[in-house]
């Protein structure tokens, strides 16, 4: 075999090698023991079902908060659906969004590959469809081997209680679906792919999820129990404009010929935006006439930057890490025909990107995207 021979095989491999790796499916983390298969959890003695309408007699208050949550929505949520059907309907999908057994259409009897995105189905005899679609519902946090989990001991309770005092603090009820790993030969993560905790790392803060999505009340955990201190499950986030708003904090001032804008994020031990890679900030900064007409208009995205084929790449992130301030300088005429007699600023929270919600076909009915800050900043005379 000539040397010419030898190149133009290795070059047609490399060619057909970067196609696979164009077109194949993507998966952009790593399925470990901790989600791979669903929750089996058997109902302890003493409550009716696995259903949160059966706790939600008992825990009025709670069960109020969780119905509105996100993670009462983890099935239903309409961009979630949409989502899920784009990607192929992946049943390692389900295991955080319908954690259960009986909740899923289909049992897991094994996988076909070592990755375990191929899974060895059967149909589930004992599938509950109204389970289903209560989502991340009660027992997938507060059930384990037949026992209720809690953050009290009490021996009051109608059915058995396991005492755990980190289910009130810290990482350990959200550890399951929260954190995923993306080491794998062909991925180049900074951090991995929904980064949170590793974001809290390199900031050096404490790791405590439920102090912060799930605030602090003081009230009965039942019917007819003492008041004493707890969290409601709202579970705090994105999708919470006026949580989101708290945790920003915009200074500006005027420099000479310039604007300068600094965010700083302060109230969140993670960066701003964090989550899934789509989400970022974006700060608008819109210079007006005076009749209030947009003279020009500058925007500046705050985001995680991926290259997703045919290698997974971390290529930059300029999203806001905690205590950190970021400047920003916009440049002004401050007189004549072109000078403005105001700056409107805008700071605005995405939860999805434009081009994903447009490639899925998601036709959403509720903004995704909204403000987090807004100020008309008027000019006087130079």
């Amino acid at each position: 075999m000539t040397k010419k021979t030898t190149w133009l095989i290795l070059s047609a491999l490399i060619i057909l090698f970067l196609l696979w790796r164009l077109l194949r499916p993507l998966n952009i983390f790593v399925i470990d023991d901790r989600f791979a298969m669903p929750m089996q959890v058997e109902t302890p003695r003493g409550i009716a079902s696995l259903s949160a309408k059966d706790c939600g007699k008992c825990h009025r208050e709670i069960y109020r908060e969780w119905v509105g949550s996100m993670h009462a929505q983890a099935w239903t949520e309409p961009y979630f659906q949409v989502d899920f059907l784009f990607d192929g309907s992946l049943q390692i999908c389900l295991n955080c969004h319908t954690p259960l057994v009986n909740q899923q259409q289909n049992l897991v009897l094994g996988f076909r590959d070592r990755d375990k995105f191929d899974p060895i189905l059967a149909p589930n005899p004992n599938y509950d469809e109204a389970l289903r679609d209560e989502g991340v519902t009660c027992a997938v946090c507060h059930i384990r081997n037949g026992r209720i989990v809690g953050p009290f001991r009490t021996e009051k309770a109608p059915h058995p209680v396991e005492y755990d005092p980190e289910m009130s603090q810290g990482i350990k009820p959200c550890l399951k679906c929260h954190v995923v790993a993306g080491k794998r030969w062909d991925t180049f993560y900074s951090i991995p792919p929904c980064g949170t905790v590793a974001e809290i790392e390199q900031g050096g803060q404490e790791i405590d999820c439920v102090a912060c999505h799930m605030s602090a009340v003081v009230r009965p955990a039942a019917e007819g129990m003492p008041s004493r201190k707890g969290r409601r499950h709202l579970f705090h986030g994105g999708h919470e404009p006026e949580r989101v708003k708290e945790s920003l904090r915009v200074d500006h001032r005027l420099e000479n010929d310039r604007l300068i804008v600094t965010l700083t994020n302060v109230g969140a031990a993670h960066y701003l935006p964090t989550g899934t890679p789509d989400r970022h900030l974006t700060l608008e900064v819109k210079l007006l006439g005076l009749g209030g007409e947009v003279l020009k208009e500058k925007v500046h995205t705050m985001k995680r930057h991926v290259l997703w084929r045919p290698f997974i790449v971390d290529l930059r992130d300029t999203r806001l890490p905690y205590m950190q301030p970021r400047e920003f300088s916009i440049p002004l005429i401050r007189s004549g025909p072109a000078a403005p007699a105001a700056i409107d600023v805008t700071v605005r929270y995405h939860l999805l990107d434009e081009a994903r919600r447009k490639r899925i076909g998601y036709q959403n009915t509720e903004p995704v995207a909204y403000p987090i800050f807004n100020e008309v900043i008027p000019l006087g005379p130079h």
